[in-house]
């Protein structure tokens, strides 16, 4: 490499043969262009008198200097110079020992750090060591020092988690893998951003006593974290944590629904040197309780998304009263202004039954997050400590005063206040001269920024006994200083109390508007409590699970139901990823972090072994030689041109013969400078998968989906085999043996039909994955869906397979089916059939329903040329065609019937018939009738 400047030469001894472009200056001097013939007869009688010495004439120096730069450059390109060479500097004393992280702030740049990560495995090929490789976000990890070609798979296969990285696990697992082999170096592509184990976990690699330690990293690490969100009174506050704190940033804060839409934004505004920024989103209301999500604009990581449960929705209000209502006269109902005041705002539910003892445990079963309870003095033993532990757990209890509450024992551990026995009214003995109007908020109670209503007057109400910490426990009060309003906390929950009634008996508060802003802002500040009555316990189930690109998915995989049972606050891990925990009915979101969390860049510890420190370069090398190559072809190019021009070829008598010669001369030095130019498929090496491509383009091929599950993709294969060499006996159709597709990155469209069988070992696909498939079936290809579990439908039971299709399914736009009806193309695209049974005989099969018309010539058009987009069945067809190398068949069929399997191949026949022929089998049915409407 050349100092101070990143270029390095592949064969730096053929530079040696720039020492000889003086040689050959002076032999293109000596070489004279070859003379102009000119046909002149006197120059025969001329050339017996010419003196036999003659000068030679020279090169022109223009076209010498160019022939020696055409030297230069291809001494130089046969140098094999390289800009920005990577850095070969692996150990060849023992295996490599890479650490990848993959948790959730590597999803922006993976590809890149996957491109790392291969290089220093080509690099362990060429030393022919071994490589022990592992996962810092994976659950389980395999060590074990194996094959370049095993490891690489490894890092193909590998995918960002929405997690926190496990270094500890990872590096004992390496250490225990490893055992007594020393590695030669240890290479650590670290995501930058520290965990709690990290410092510990990599100080441990030091046990390994390796030769060298290479720390790869991203040179610009902009990771970001949406740590927490509060729906407060007024907005929406989030609070954001980032890696980089050099310079004042701002983002975008977007908001979303449960559909995906964006209904609101606010923006995050960082400080110069600050970690930890705040975002605001204002918006009503009802907007905000339509929030679903929260997402940092520009960064789509599980980190910097954060989603949001029932506790920022809109709320399950309970309603009981203390007094039966009278239909007759609503307005005297004490629960009737609660009810017009929150209905637009929260789910009001009322107590069914006047008996409290049944009543409100049937409530609490119902999760509400306030109740209220109007005019209620004396609770039952049982129902008052069912109270106390609810509101202990999390709820906001709303009493309001009445003649029961103000005979009640005073020391209720119900309410926030003691009071005084008795009510205070107007023309008492604890009296006022006139109703007294309501003072203005605390500036730091939750009714702070209300207007102070002048018209609102209160002619009774209950009293508070005076005590130390009155004052901060009132949230609102009269003008002459006694509460209106008071509130205590109790363990994770509130009790508020008014102190008038609900109803205008006492106050004119309940009918005026103000009455309902006060209720919403107590409403607001409550907490949606889960579990049914059980707040911090229960067992919810996974349901909707984030990827590490902040996509919300299906739940699937290992993730391990939430268990809420301890109480203390759970956070998100391999056994619970990030994501929705519950139901459609009620569920609570696990983000990737919580309250308090910050981020903060990694520390490597000091090691004995000498540490190399690089970025990470993904494909920054750029090779020299096809550009050196093409420019020494043009220059050559241009050579003979020049040459041609001295020559006279150009001149008029001459351009007819010379035209076709210059057009192919300028055609095939066209041709190899693009071949020659970087990005042409002959100046980059083959692609992975380009041979198996151009294999599957010599004949038509039947294909499947590799699930993951040996035994179903071991089925697949044997059965699509066995039917291609069946096709191959009855039809003309001459197939080739079948292709396993990974419908992640397999080229979907060279295959008319994909076979795809559901198996409960296998992942749900990814969001990219069925986006694929979907494509493919809207561009004209069938998928055969098979949930083979026609056995269980026959036993009555539910299948988990059939479960797994309706999950991929939900993803796909796929139109209305029906099972194949007796006049469909199916039934005759080759033989004549009215079932298409498979190991399973009676499970129907479906299609693409057929548009209805009564005129079957006025039949409407359909897209891929009438071929149904997809086919589902659950009669395990692949078993059915499956045969071992002796030709017997595999699985027996279900009845035992022997002409079953006939019948299944003939059913696979049809099939295939039916996309390789697509409506021109449907067309001979309608002859009449094309012929008709031809004539007329």
């Amino acid at each position: 490499m050349i100092a101070g400047f990143p270029l390095a030469f592949g064969a730096p001894v053929i530079l040696f043969g720039l020492l000889a472009l003086p040689v050959i200056w002076w032999l293109l001097r000596l070489t004279p262009p070859r003379p102009q013939a000119e046909p002149f007869a006197p120059l025969a009688i001329l050339a017996r008198v010419l003196k036999a010495e003659e000068t030679p004439s020279r090169s022109p120096w223009w076209l010498t200097a160019l022939r020696l730069l055409i030297a230069a450059l291809v001494i130089l390109a046969l140098a094999e110079p390289v800009l920005n060479p990577r850095d070969r500097a692996l150990s060849s004393n023992g295996p490599l020992a890479l650490i990848v992280d993959n948790g959730w702030a590597t999803a922006p740049d993976w590809q890149a750090r996957t491109e790392a990560a291969e290089t220093l495995i080509d690099e362990a090929g060429d030393l022919d060591i071994p490589v022990s490789i592992v996962f810092t976000a994976n659950r389980r990890h395999d060590a074990t020092p194996t094959t370049v070609e095993r490891a690489r798979d490894q890092l193909n296969a590998a995918r960002p988690q929405p997690l926190r990285p496990d270094r500890s696990a990872a590096v004992s697992a390496l250490i225990a893998a490893l055992g007594q082999t020393r590695p030669g170096t240890v290479a650590f592509v670290s995501d930058g951003v520290a965990t709690e184990d990290a410092g510990l976990a990599l100080s441990r690699l030091s046990e390994l006593q390796p030769s060298a330690i290479r720390i790869i990293g991203s040179a610009d690490t902009r990771a970001l974290a949406l740590t927490g969100a509060d729906n407060g009174a007024e907005n929406l506050s989030a609070t954001v944590s980032r890696l980089d704190t050099a310079a004042a940033e701002n983002f975008d804060l977007i908001a979303s629904d449960s559909k995906g839409r964006n209904i609101a934004s606010g923006e995050v505004r960082f400080e110069a040197g600050a970690a930890e920024g705040t975002g605001t989103i204002s918006a009503p209301f009802e907007i905000r309780n339509d929030i679903a999500r929260l997402d940092v604009a520009g960064f789509e990581t599980a980190g910097s998304a954060h989603l949001l449960d029932d506790s920022f929705r809109r709320r399950r209000v309970a309603l009981i009263s203390g007094e039966a209502a009278d239909i007759a006269q609503p307005l005297l109902s004490p629960l009737y202004y609660i009810n017009r005041a929150l209905s637009p705002y929260a789910d009001l539910i009322e107590a069914g039954n006047d008996e409290m003892a049944a009543s409100v445990p049937k409530l609490l079963e119902q999760s509400p997050a306030v109740i209220v309870l109007s005019d209620i003095g004396t609770l039952p033993a049982d129902v008052s400590r069912e109270l106390e532990q609810w509101v202990e757990r999390g709820g906001t209890l709303i009493r309001f005063a009445g003649p029961r509450l103000a005979a009640a024992p005073a020391d209720d551990r119900l309410l926030p206040v003691l009071l005084r026995k008795g009510e205070r009214e107007l023309g008492g003995a604890l009296s006022w001269i006139e109703p007294q109007p309501l003072a203005d908020y605390p500036a730091t109670g939750p009714f702070a920024g209300l207007p102070t209503p002048r018209d609102i007057t209160v002619q009774r109400q209950v009293l508070a006994e005076p005590s130390a910490d009155l004052a901060a426990r009132t949230w609102a009060s009269l003008a002459d200083g006694t509460p209106l309003v008071t509130a205590a906390d109790r363990g994770a929950g509130r009790v508020v109390l008014f102190h008038v009634t609900a109803e205008a008996g006492w106050s004119n508060l309940p009918i005026s508007g103000h009455f309902v802003d006060m209720l919403r802002r107590v409403v607001q500040l409550s907490r949606a409590v889960s579990g049914g009555g059980e707040a911090g316990s229960g067992i919810l189930p996974p349901w909707r699970l984030l990827d590490a690109n902040a996509a919300l998915l299906p739940a699937s995989g290992d993730a391990k139901p939430l268990d809420l049972t301890g109480g203390s606050a759970m956070r998100a891990g391999p056994d619970n990823p990030p994501g929705l925990y519950g139901g459609e009915d009620g569920f609570v979101a696990l983000n990737l972090f919580a309250p308090g969390d910050e981020l903060a860049p990694v520390n490597i510890p000091e090691f004995e072994a000498p540490v190399t420190r690089s970025a990470i370069a993904g494909d920054s090398a750029v090779d020299f030689r096809p550009w050196l190559f093409a420019a020494a072809l043009i220059a050559l190019i241009a050579d003979t041109l020049i040459v041609l021009l001295l020559n006279g070829a150009f001149r008029r008598r001459n351009l007819k013969p010379l035209s076709a010669a210059s057009a192919i001369v300028f055609a095939a030095g066209l041709s190899l400078t693009l071949l020659a130019a970087p990005g042409s498929p002959r100046a980059q090496d083959a692609q992975p998968g380009d041979a198996d491509l151009l294999e599957s383009l010599d004949r038509t091929r039947l294909a499947y989906v590799i699930t993951g599950d040996d035994d179903a993709d071991n089925i697949s294969k044997l059965g699509l085999d066995s039917l291609s060499r069946y096709l191959f006996s009855r039809t003309a159709l001459e197939p080739g043996t079948a292709i396993g597709l990974d419908i992640e990155t397999a080229p979907l469209s060279l295959y008319p039909l994909i076979y795809w069988p559901m198996s409960e070992d296998a992942d749900i696909p990814s969001a990219g994955a069925i986006s694929r498939i979907d494509a493919y079936m809207k561009s004209g290809g069938t998928v055969l869906f098979d949930t083979r579990d026609r056995i269980v439908d026959l036993g009555g039971g539910s299948s988990a397979l059939t479960v797994r299709l309706q999950q991929i399914l939900a993803s796909l736009d796929i139109p209305p089916l029906e099972p194949v009806p007796a006049d469909h193309v199916l039934t005759k695209s080759f033989f004549l059939l009215d079932t298409f049974p498979g190991r399973y005989s009676d499970g129907p099969l479906w299609v693409e329903a057929t548009p209805q018309s009564g005129d079957p010539a006025e039949r409407p058009a359909r897209s891929g040329d009438g071929v149904s987009s997809i086919l589902i069945t659950g009669n395990d067809m692949a078993a059915a065609w499956a045969v071992d190398d002796q030709g017997f068949p595999i699985f027996s069929t279900v009845p035992a019937d022997p002409w079953q399997r006939e019948y299944a191949f003939r059913a696979g026949v049809n099939i295939v018939m039916y996309m390789l022929t697509g409506n021109y089998k449907a067309d001979q049915v309608h002859i009449p009738a094309l012929l008709e409407r031809l004539g007329q």
